[in-house]
């Protein structure tokens, strides 16, 4: 699974993305917010308001209950505003 991470997400995590393998039991976008929130203080600080990021699987907006999949790409940031 490539995970993708884009402004202050990325800021606070340190880097542009990782590589992982789908952990057990993770099964859709909240688990693996949860999941990522786990990985280091980083990841945390980055996570710790889900309703704060967005997310899109292999380039479709998703929800939180929305499913994942080994070798899906899984994008985080945060919410966009057009004007």
């Amino acid at each position: 699974m490539q995970i993708l991470y884009f402004a202050w997400v990325r800021e606070k995590i340190g880097r542009a993305g990782e590589e992982l393998a789908l952990p057990a039991g993770v099964t859709d976008v909240g688990g693996l917010m949860r999941h990522l929130a786990g990985l280091g203080p980083g990841h945390a600080a980055a996570f710790a308001n889900p309703s704060a990021i967005r997310a899109a699987v292999n380039q479709d907006f998703a929800a939180l209950t929305d499913p994942v999949a080994d070798g899906d790409e899984v994008a985080f940031f945060p919410p966009v505003t057009g004007g």
